[in-house]
């Protein structure tokens, strides 16, 4: 299987069927986010424990298949990390889609790097490259705020 397809059918994937969608328990920390160009929307919720580690994130929305996408691989990447790795993966997200750089953190394993990686895609198409972003603005917004 070609690097491209395998990037589509993890998209498809997760766009298909996204992972901890829906409000979760107990939440500590919200935010959203509403691209009115397209239509997409998104909620991040997450749950710190006292030290400041992501206990539980989720996210309700609706969208197009890269978003749902990206939105999926976010909270799976970072549900049980730490606050200084999840800003910095969500760093690296951001850059590698918006600048064409790799992801550069180590202790990220190989499926979690091929998995982010599948959303680079979107650096052909301009219009696309929101609807992969927007939920990992709106986590970095959600840690900035408190219930």
């Amino acid at each position: 299987m070609e690097l491209k397809e395998l990037y589509q059918e993890i998209i498809l994937d997760h766009g298909k069927s996204p992972r901890n969608k829906g409000k979760c328990d107990e939440y500590s920390h919200d935010a959203q986010a509403h691209n009115p160009l397209c239509g997409d929307k998104v909620h991040v919720y997450l749950r710190l424990d006292s030290e400041k580690k992501v206990m539980d994130i989720s996210f309700e929305g609706e969208g197009c298949a890269i978003s749902l996408a990206s939105a999926s691989i976010l909270t799976e990447t970072l549900k049980g990390k730490d606050l200084s790795f999840t800003k910095k993966v969500s760093e690296d997200f951001l850059s590698m889609v918006k600048n064409k750089t790799k992801i550069t953190i180590n202790s990220l394993t190989e499926d979690q790097i091929t998995t982010i990686t599948s959303l680079s895609g979107v650096q052909q198409f301009p219009m696309r490259v929101k609807c992969a972003t927007m939920v990992w603005h709106t986590f970095l917004s959600a840690l900035d705020k408190k219930n």
